[in-house]
């Protein structure tokens, strides 16, 4: 059984890149078009998907600071959602 061990690690890698490259936008991957990286990932069976993890994607660290990190906001704090708000509320008035 620990001889097959390698082959499935090595299939479950290509499985995981194939598709993570399917799910990433087309604005996110570097370098090559998306399905250049397909091919690559699916015919160089332990390069392929090395590469794209390491230059095929713009990746983004961890709490890597402020700026690009999405936060949930809580209703009453959120201002486009109070906004929102206020305008369904003019145009009820405006209706009655």
């Amino acid at each position: 059984m620990l001889r097959y061990l390698p082959f499935l690690l090595i299939i479950a890698l290509t499985i995981y890149t194939f598709i993570d490259c399917l799910n990433t936008p087309e604005e996110e991957v570097k370098h090559l078009p998306k399905v250049v990286w397909v091919i690559i990932i699916l015919l160089f069976s332990i390069v392929g998907p090395v590469v794209w993890l390491f230059a095929g994607k713009k990746r983004t660290g961890v709490g890597g600071g402020r700026p690009g990190r999405t936060q949930w906001v809580a209703p009453d704090d959120n201002p486009e959602f109070l906004k929102s708000l206020r305008e369904e509320r003019d145009e009820k008035d405006k209706d009655q």
